[in-house]
This record gives C-alpha cells, structure tokens and sequence, in this order.
C-alpha cells in the first residue's frame, strides 16, 4: 500500500520562516508574529493600510492604538524608542514598511544576483532605524505576486502582478500562501516585467520592512495613483528614500513638450512657458522622466543631500575588499 502523503499542522514555508526569525538577532516575537500577518494576510494588511478595505474607517482607532503598541515594543535594548521611532508614533505601522527608490539600471543589477549575500547595516543608503539589510538567500528563487496596493484599488493599474518577492525564505512563503496570486519566475522574466513597467512609467522601489526580518525582500513597480507607500509619502510620512540621484536638466535640449511633467510621479516637474523645471527637493531620482525624454534633455546626477545608492555591485566590492 502507498503511504499516504504527510499532513502538517504547520506548512513547510511557515517552519522555515520561524525558524529563520529565530536566527535573526533582536527579531522578537511580536515581530514574528507582525512578519507572519503581513505575509500571510498580505491583501487584507494593505487594504486596511490603504484605507480601501470597508472596515477601515471603523478600524482606525484600533491601528492607532496597535501603532503606538508596536513602537513601544520595538524601542531599544534600554527601553527608549529612538528619535525616528517617535517620529512614526504619530502615523502608523506602516512606518516600518520602507522602500528605496531605484533607477532602472540598479535595479536590474539588483534581480541579477546569483550569489546568496550578506549585507548588514546600511544605514548610509537605507537611512531607517531598523529595516535596511540586505541578506539573500537563494536569490534566483524569485515570485511574481499580484500588487496588494493595486489589488485593493477599484479601478487599478494593470498589469497585477509586478511585485517581485526575492530570496527565501520570503518567495516560498509567499508562494505557499497566495497560489492563486503568484507565479514563479526566472530572473530574466523578472527583468522583463522591470523593463515593462519602466516604459509604463512606473517607479522601481526595493523594499525593506523591519518585519520582514529588517530586510530586503521584494523590487516592487509603482504609481502613484495606486501605491499606500508613495502616497503616504506625499502625505509627510517618510516612507521611501531616494535614489540618491537628483534629476537636471539641460535647458537646451528641451523643447517644452511637457511629457516629463506628466511622466514624473513624484510631482517633481512643472512647466513654466518655455521648459520644464525640476523641484530638487520632491525628485526621488526615480529616472522615469529620463527614459521617456525624446529629446535626451534630461539626466540624473548623483546628489549628496539624497543619501548614497544602492549599487549592490559595488557593494558588494566593498564587503569583499574589506574581508
């Protein structure tokens, strides 16, 4: 007689999760258990953090309350929350949810990795208290999912599935629960959905959350008229970092079309009668505008003021020239 296949109380991705929580330094269980409901509940997570979802507004004292809960929880060793902490107290959770915007090219660069990679405290091009490692394991394993920000909306952008999950044990978990709304893919796939997007002009964002192990885990592939953590940003919560490259533009090359104005997600660019102008200090350094340029006026440039970025091949350099 054949055995019949072994029931688990728990599925496999949810062990391995567990497991890789109990690995991770200063991981609590009160973040086990936030990493598990965000993963596991994806959708309904970011509708209610979205405010699409019907209950929200008869929830909004509770995620306040919860807010100021988790802050609390996850200060310091001495029992103080730091500076930036009390700077999230007075959103929300999904402060703790960040995205570092990345141009085209760096992104790419980042799907391309075939090496796992250990990459700690980066707190010069991540700059957030807690989310801003870069650990990969096994990141070929790579899960085209749904957009949750898309998905909530009524009238979304499409296509859906342009949220790529990277690395375990992330893609696996993510894949065990949502089947229905993923698909597993290649790295050269996943490229192409990049490269899509871009010419759809939509921003690149690597993503961190600090229950997500305080890690890297996901490139999403963004607008704003459908995405929480762009919106929230221009709302004042401090939810994405720039590229650390600033948008200029060469005045003699524009010939005053206005594609870049309504290209620019970030409400960067405006007309002024004969070209365009960029505001310095909205431009993310996304390098949408770049790309949809015909005229070739526009460009980015590294900018101090935004923080240094994320170039994980030289990176990567460093962490092996310092070995």
């Amino acid at each position: 007689m054949s055995q019949k296949p072994r029931k688990f109380l728990v599925s496999p991705s949810t062990l391995e999760f567990l497991r890789e929580s109990k690995r991770t330094p200063g991981y609590s269980w009160f973040d086990a258990l936030h990493g598990y409901v965000y993963g596991r509940w994806t959708y309904l997570y970011i509708s209610l953090g979205v405010g699409e979802h019907r209950v929200s507004k008869r929830l909004k004292p509770v995620f306040a309350f919860l807010s100021a809960l988790w802050t609390d929880i996850s200060g310091d060793a001495s029992g103080e929350a730091s500076p930036q902490d009390h700077r999230a107290k007075s959103g929300s959770v999904a402060n703790t949810y960040h995205g570092k915007v990345l141009p085209l090219e760096s992104a790419r660069r980042l799907l391309l990795v075939n090496e796992n990679v250990e990459l700690r405290d980066l707190e010069k091009i991540i700059p957030y208290p807690k989310a801003r490692d870069i650990v990969l394991s096994n990141p070929g394993h790579i899960l085209a999912l749904e957009c949750p920000c898309r998905s909530a909306r009524a009238n979304p952008c499409l296509p859906l599935d342009v949220c790529l999950v990277i690395g375990e044990p992330f893609a696996g978990f993510v894949a065990e629960h949502h089947p229905r709304r993923s698909r597993w893919i290649s790295q050269e796939e996943a490229v192409g959905i990049l490269q899509a997007e871009e010419e759809r002009g939509h921003v690149h964002h690597a993503f961190f959350k600090d229950a997500m192990f305080g890690r890297y885990y996901a490139i999403c592939n963004c607008c704003s008229c459908c995405c929480g953590a762009m919106q929230a940003q221009k709302r004042g919560t401090p939810m994405l970092a720039s590229s650390g490259y600033t948008c200029e533009l060469d005045e003699t090359l524009c010939i005053g079309c206005g594609e870049c104005v309504d290209t620019c997600q970030f409400s960067a660019i405006s007309f002024n009668g004969l070209t365009s102008e960029i505001d310095d200090e909205k431009c993310m350094g996304c390098g949408i505008c770049v790309s949809h340029c015909t005229q070739g006026a526009l460009s980015l440039a590294r900018d101090a003021s935004k923080g240094e970025p994320l170039e994980i091949l030289e990176l990567l350099q460093q962490a092996n020239a310092e070995i």
